[in-house]
């Protein structure tokens, strides 16, 4: 299996109740064990990140 790349885009901004960074999606402790993580686990990551980044988006609004 291939190891899946970051999800950074380089905005790093932690906000909200969750902590969630505003670029990625990931909280701080998601960011700091990224390259440990196994590559199912990453994609695993991955897929809930799109429904964080969503979710983000309608909070906003």
């Amino acid at each position: 299996m291939k190891t899946p790349k970051s999800p950074c885009i380089d905005i790093c901004e932690f906000v909200g109740p969750n902590g969630w960074c505003t670029g990625c999606g990931r909280t701080r402790e998601e960011c700091q064990q990224w390259k440990k993580l196994k590559p199912y686990s990453k994609n695993l990551l991955q897929n809930s990140l799109k429904k964080r980044m969503s979710q983000m988006k309608v909070d906003k609004k």
